[in-house]
């Protein structure tokens, strides 16, 4: 053997010998368990053959870590959060959470169904986000794990958060073998009322805490977006936006253009819009994708839904310290919320959010996760 194969031979054994950064948890399901308002907290765990692993609480149906390999097979939690139930109700809500009965904004915190007026609560100025300070987010959820499937339930009064109607809410998270995360949302009401159903989770596909999210590489199948006046709230217009710095058609890295003087970009100080997906109504079909160039994980994002809302986290202030024990700092993660429209309960043209008695809610969204080499 020559000295340049022994080189070579060097070279491979040293690659395939250097060991993989093992999933050590930064928690047990101890930190998990605890008691809210007479119902008990814990935590789930799901795992497939790949290795991938999904934790979940049942405080506010939150996704709790994401681990998934990168392109040399390590793995890393891809999921902003925390690292127990104690610092979930310290810092953001909204981390990996199901938000309801209705996300994103309505407008001057009210709506109307017939001649009744229903009032919100008021926490994002006049208007109402993500249906108030205590929703869902903030509700301990009945949950049962049926091998890599949690089911989630969770009843909301008459009145409860201003939304009419008796209601009853399932969410099922499952952990697919093809390393799918699939939430199935279904609700159901005995008044006519809105829904507005999500999932908040943060993403950062270098690992959560390690770094920004302005290398990542987007792509959003929608041309059209609806635009925002300067509280966030939809003016009612649905703009075309190929060839602008929010067409995502083609795939853009987050931060090429987030702070170009577009003025929608402006109010949102960043990326924070409702993106219509081109894509029959009600049918499963792709609506987004990122891709992480540093590490090779990429992830799909496959809905029912009509919209999908990019946040950037723009607003991340670095007073939440997550799971790695680094602080959340502005656009250290970035948000996919698969969803209808804001405010389409005051806006009659949008796609309608109203549920009847009788009806059934369904929605399914689908994170996929892989890598590129």
């Amino acid at each position: 053997m020559n000295k340049l194969s022994l080189i070579l031979l060097a070279a491979i054994l040293a690659a395939c010998s250097t060991p993989k950064k093992e999933l050590v948890m930064p928690y047990t399901k101890a930190d998990f368990e605890t008691e809210i308002n007479g119902k008990k907290t814990t935590l789930f765990t799901l795992k497939n053959e790949h290795g991938t692993v999904v934790t979940l609480t049942n405080y506010g149906a939150k996704i709790v870590s994401v681990w998934v390999p990168d392109k040399e097979g390590n793995f890393a939690d891809v999921m902003l959060g925390f690292k127990s139930i104690a610092e979930y109700e310290q810092f953001g809500a909204s981390h990996g959470a199901v938000v309801g009965p209705y996300a994103n904004r309505i407008a001057k915190a009210s709506f109307s169904i017939g001649d009744s007026v229903y009032t919100l609560p008021q926490n994002n100025g006049e208007n109402c986000l993500h249906a108030g300070p205590n929703s869902f987010y903030r509700q301990v959820w009945d949950a049962v794990q049926e091998g890599n499937s949690v089911t989630m339930t969770l009843e909301s009064g008459d009145g409860e958060f201003g939304f009419p109607g008796n209601k009853l809410v399932k969410v099922i998270y499952t952990l697919t073998p093809d390393n799918e995360l699939r939430i199935d949302y279904q609700a159901t009401t005995d008044k006519p009322t809105h829904f507005n159903l999500t999932n908040h989770a943060y993403f950062n596909l270098r690992g959560e805490g390690n770094g920004d999210i302005l290398n990542h590489q987007l792509t959003i199948n929608a041309e059209q977006v609806t635009t925002v006046d300067e509280n966030m709230i939809p003016t009612g217009e649905i703009a075309d936006i190929r060839g602008t710095e929010l067409d995502f058609t083609t795939p853009h890295a987050i931060g090429e253009r987030i702070d170009a003087p577009h003025p929608q970009l402006q109010i949102a100080s960043g990326y924070d819009f409702n993106y219509i997906i081109n894509k029959p109504d009600g049918k499963l079909d792709f609506a987004a994708s990122a891709y992480e160039p540093e590490s090779g994980r990429y992830m799909e994002v496959f809905t029912t839904e009509p919209g999908v809302q990019l946040y950037t986290g723009n607003h991340l202030k670095g007073k939440e310290i997550g799971k790695s024990g680094n602080a959340y700092t502005t656009r250290t993660g970035f948000c996919l919320e698969t969803q209808h429209f804001a405010d389409s309960p005051n806006q009659p043209h949008f796609p309608s959010t109203l549920v009847e008695p009788g009806q059934v809610l369904e929605s399914v969204t689908i994170y996929k996760f892989s890598v590129k080499k």
